[in-house]
């Protein structure tokens, strides 16, 4: 395996960052997940946008995204292969044990690994563990994700694939790396970015394309809706045939089933879609 790192292509066992960089040290570093299929990428653009958007909102400089698309087209090429995990990593760069950042500027590292395609449905998990919609990293997708990995292994303990959190005032949030989606009545309904969710990207164009609505939606709504499924970038849509101990249809429910061509037949026709 070949990774971008720091302007280059490396082995894998020579792919090195600092033990010292603050993406180790303190977790100070943004990352996107894109899919690549026999070497093409999905929504680059809006994956780039928000890599943008998550430095800004960490106060790191704007990653220079032609240097990262050079990255990105050079991994893609050194390693084919049929379904893979581009992984973007940008971090504060090499500096001083503690919070405080170094000058010696920014790491970038690019990585690509193989994976498989998400079954058409799946089980998860609620956990006790809240999000804080109004913490200093609300919205950003930074590299520190230690209670996700705490929620999913919870969430893997119960047989599931994915945990949902509430929100700091009980409301429905989000996944350790999805957003989720509801149905009631007919109706596609999907927490709103200021419950303190990820702005996903494939969550945005599931709202674009099915004309899902975004709105505060209690925890127990896991209880009673209709038909429930999960978005992100390598699940596409998926939904979602236990909750807990709630059984929901094995297969997808209409309207998820749905959702889930429409996805993928826009998916098909546009590989760097807008939300313009």
């Amino acid at each position: 395996m070949k990774i971008w790192v720091n302007g280059g292509l490396h082995d894998a066992e020579n792919a090195l960052v600092s033990v010292l960089d603050h993406g180790l040290t303190v977790g100070d570093g943004v990352f996107e997940t894109v899919k690549a299929e026999r070497g093409e990428t999905f929504a680059l653009t809006l994956h780039l946008e928000r890599l943008t958007r998550s430095a800004r909102g960490l106060g790191l400089p704007d990653p220079d995204l032609d240097e990262v698309r050079r990255a990105c087209a050079a991994v893609l090429d050194a390693n084919p292969m049929e379904l893979g995990r581009l992984r973007i990593t940008y971090t504060g760069g090499l500096s001083p044990l503690g919070s405080e950042r170094g000058d010696a500027g920014t790491s970038l590292v690019v990585g690509l690994g193989e994976t498989g395609r998400r079954a058409d449905s799946t089980a998860v998990v609620t956990v006790p563990w809240t999000r804080n919609e109004r913490g200093a990293l609300t919205g950003l997708k930074t590299t520190s994700y230690g209670e996700n990995v705490v929620a999913l292994a919870r969430a893997r303990e119960r047989g599931a694939t994915e945990a949902l959190f509430a929100n700091t005032v009980g409301q429905l949030c989000e996944g350790t790396g999805s957003n989720v989606f509801v149905v009631v009545g007919g109706r596609i309904l999907t927490p709103p970015v200021s419950s303190g969710c990820l702005a996903g990207i494939t969550r945005a164009l599931v709202v674009r394309w099915t004309g899902a609505e975004e709105t505060d939606l209690p925890l127990d709504v896991l209880e009673t809706a209709d038909e429930i499924f999960l978005t992100s970038t390598l699940r596409d849509v998926q939904a979602v045939h236990r909750v807990d101990s709630r059984e929901l249809t094995p297969a997808p429910g209409p309207v998820t089933a749905k959702a889930m061509r429409i996805f993928d037949e826009h998916a098909a026709r546009d590989r760097d879609p807008s939300l313009g």
